[in-house]
């Protein structure tokens, strides 16, 4: 019994002169409740890796600041008087706050009619782009055709051609179908998008092929594995894309000038262009209390679904 005292006795005085290794300094760090700090890889945060990291986010702050600055002057700015908005030197917060501004606005304009138009031709090119986006990258992604590859291809370089280079010859065709001058001369130009199609299909070839197969097997048709599996399951790009498209439909502003010449059918775009008559005879305190309306739909559709529109975008380009 004492030889045994005395060995562990000697092994604990040679341990306290020996440098332990890393998997013991590791295990009494953990003793200690200090681990070490590491980042979202998982890796060890240096003091280099912790000086670049709050680097960056000292840029991203100032981007940030630099990108909302117009957005906090266009909000204050509709709280002012007219002859407020453009005092020099620049005061940010108004000396009267004129709520009166957001009452007139609806009341000298035809607002309501304008977000109401606004809001049809968002929902419903919304809803068609998704509709056939999601359906023709299906078969592009799981279909099997000959020439499926360079029509996919050429479908996608469209993307690339710019609007103006056949805007003339597609205001011809229209006004030829009798559709110009009407709000489904809209609805015809953006119901389709090669984009739509373009992320769809990256996000689908992200799904395993196995449960198409599997699917089949059990006598799905192509259509029903399009609606029960791939639909299902593409959540995250769905919403990018609503999100993405809707977005760019109300804030449209070429194509509705060009087709839209009843007032009536203007959307809120169209509608405030209206007020700027010219540079001198102009309320821009009005102006961006309308603005600041048009403006706030936006915001809110992007802050419900910002958390799937990253997912989407993130997902959709692991395979290219």
């Amino acid at each position: 019994m004492a030889e045994q005292l005395e060995k562990d006795a000697a092994d604990r005085l040679v341990s306290d002169f020996t440098p332990p290794t890393a998997a013991v300094r590791s295990l009494r760090r953990l003793a200690d409740g200090k681990p070490a700090k590491r980042d979202a890889d998982g890796e060890r945060l240096t003091p280099g890796r912790r000086i670049g990291r709050i680097l960056m986010y000292i840029a991203l702050v100032i981007f940030a600041i630099g990108l909302l600055t117009p957005f906090v002057w266009m909000v204050l700015s509709s709280f002012k008087s007219s002859n407020e908005v453009f005092s020099v030197p620049i005061k940010w917060l108004p000396e009267t706050w004129v709520w009166q501004n957001y009452i007139d606005i609806w009341t000298q304009s035809n607002m309501l009619v304008w977000i109401r138009n606004t809001l049809f031709l968002a929902v419903v090119v919304t809803f068609l782009q998704v509709l056939t986006g999601s359906f023709a990258a299906y078969g592009f992604a799981r279909m099997k055709f000959r020439g499926r590859d360079v029509l996919f291809l050429l479908y996608v370089g469209t993307i690339a051609v710019p609007w103006q280079s056949y805007m003339i010859p597609q205001f011809i065709m229209l006004s030829n179908f009798k559709v110009s001058n009407t709000l489904w001369s809209i609805i015809l130009l953006q119901a389709f998008g090669a984009f739509g199609v373009f992320l769809m299909k990256q996000f689908y070839e992200t799904i395993p092929e196995e449960l198409s197969e599997a699917a089949r097997l059990d006598g799905l048709s192509e259509y029903a594995i399009w609606r029960k599996i791939m639909l299902p399951l593409s959540v995250p790009a769905l919403a990018s894309l609503t999100l993405l498209t809707f977005v760019a439909t109300w804030n449209d502003y070429l194509g509705p000038l060009i087709y839209l010449r009843n007032p009536d059918l203007w959307t809120i775009q169209l509608g405030l262009k209206g007020f700027v008559s010219n540079l001198f005879d102009t309320n821009y305190a009005l102006l961006f209390a309308g603005l600041t309306i048009s403006v706030v739909p936006i915001a809110v559709i992007f802050l419900l679904g910002q958390k799937y529109f990253v997912e989407g975008i993130a997902t959709s380009g692991l395979k290219g």
